[in-house]
Order: C-alpha cells, then sequence, then structure tokens
C-alpha cells in the first residue's frame, strides 16, 4: 500500500511540474524615448504587433533614427519622421520618399487606436500599396483633437470613446494604418512640435532633429 501511495504522489509531482513548465512567461514591455529639443517623449511598443515591435526596436538598436527630422508636421493631426533621407537634406527640400528598403505586413488591432499620443506606422497609399503594409522605417505620433462620443461610430467601445472624447486623436485612421505604441510622457513636446513654423510642404522651417533610445 505504502509503494503504491508514493508511486501515485510521484505521478502527481511529474504532472504538476509539466504543467508549470508549459507556462509562458509574460512579455517584456519594451520601453522607448525620443530626444528632441522641445523636449523628451517617453513611451512603449505593443506586444500586440510584434512585427513592427521588432522591427522599431532593430533599427533603433542600429541608430537607425539618430539624426533624422520630424520632416512633416500638420497641427490637430500629426508629426511624422524616420526618413534616413532626412539626415542630410538641405533646407526646403522635400522629404517622405527615403525608406528601409523594405515593408512591414499590416497588423491591424481594433483595441489600439489613435488615441493622442499613439505611434503609428506611415504608408504609402491604397494605390500603390493595397495591403496597407507599413513603411520600414517611418513613422508619425498622432497630436489630433478631440471628438465628441457621439460623433464616433459603433464600432468603438464606451471606453475608447472617452478617450477620444477627453483627449483626442485621429479616429478616421483607425483600421487603416498600423498603431504599434504610445506615447505615456512628454504629450506637451507633441503639441509645440506640431505647431512650429513649416513650409508649403509642412516641413518645419527649423530642423527638429530626434536621437530614440530604447530604456529600461
Amino acid at each position: 500500500m505504502k509503494k503504491i501511495t508514493l508511486l501515485l504522489f510521484a505521478a502527481i509531482l511529474i504532472v504538476n511540474f509539466s504543467s508549470m513548465s508549459q507556462t509562458k512567461p509574460a512579455q517584456k514591455v519594451v520601453k522607448f524615448e525620443i530626444i528632441t529639443d522641445f523636449g523628451t517623449m517617453k513611451g512603449f511598443l505593443y506586444n500586440e504587433t510584434p512585427k513592427h515591435r521588432d522591427n522599431f526596436v532593430k533599427l533603433v538598436k542600429q541608430g537607425f533614427y539618430n539624426g533624422t527630422l520630424f520632416h512633416r508636421v500638420i497641427p490637430q493631426f500629426m508629426i511624422q519622421g524616420g526618413d534616413p533621407d532626412s539626415k542630410t537634406a538641405k533646407p526646403g527640400q522635400a522629404l517622405g520618399g527615403g525608406d528601409a528598403g523594405y515593408t512591414v505586413p499590416a497588423e491591424f488591432n481594433p483595441g489600439l487606436i489613435h488615441k493622442k499620443g499613439a505611434l503609428a506606422a506611415a504608408r504609402q497609399g491604397d494605390n500603390v500599396n493595397p495591403q496597407k503594409a507599413s513603411s520600414g522605417c517611418q513613422f508619425y505620433i498622432v497630436e489630433g483633437k478631440k471628438y465628441p462620443a457621439a460623433q464616433l461610430p459603433a464600432k468603438y467601445t464606451d471606453g475608447q470613446k472617452k478617450i477620444y472624447e477627453a483627449i483626442g486623436g485621429t479616429p478616421f485612421l483607425d483600421g487603416g494604418y498600423t498603431v504599434y505604441g504610445e506615447i505615456t510622457e512628454g504629450l506637451d513636446v507633441i503639441d509645440k512640435i506640431a505647431n512650429v513654423e513649416r513650409d508649403q510642404s509642412d516641413r518645419p522651417r527649423k530642423d527638429i532633429k530626434m536621437t530614440v533610445k530604447l530604456i529600461d
């Protein structure tokens, strides 16, 4: 009887250990900062968009974004950067056509919206890019504006409507561009950059360079 009891106890231990070993550890949240002359923005990347997350991490580790400009800014809309050609751009030079030599497949998620501070991937238009694949490097950060909940479509949850009503964003971009992170500190920096003097191409008349780092 004792032998059977011990064998059963050992079997239970094996089953429990096996179950524990199959439990996946929680994914670490990747945090980053974007340093500019207007201040520093800090945020994190979404694990729900792994292709965009990993691509952004790779480029940051390479120092790809350091010295690039916020080359397109529009008040109550967004600030865009990440064009490698902007590192050596002359004053007044049109920007936005530079790339990393590849695209990233779209990763749309209805739970990730274009609220103020959202980090999202720029891309080419639908006429040449029907799959809505993202630029391999260019991104934008949403400034947007506030929207009354009553003006928003039924597809949004009550929580999302409250966000657009309280802090604003660009809901008309949802489902068309991949959102893969958000700014949590330095939202005022977005406002400062979005409202600088700009030329007819929406490029700031005075260069706004960035340095991007991963942080713990």
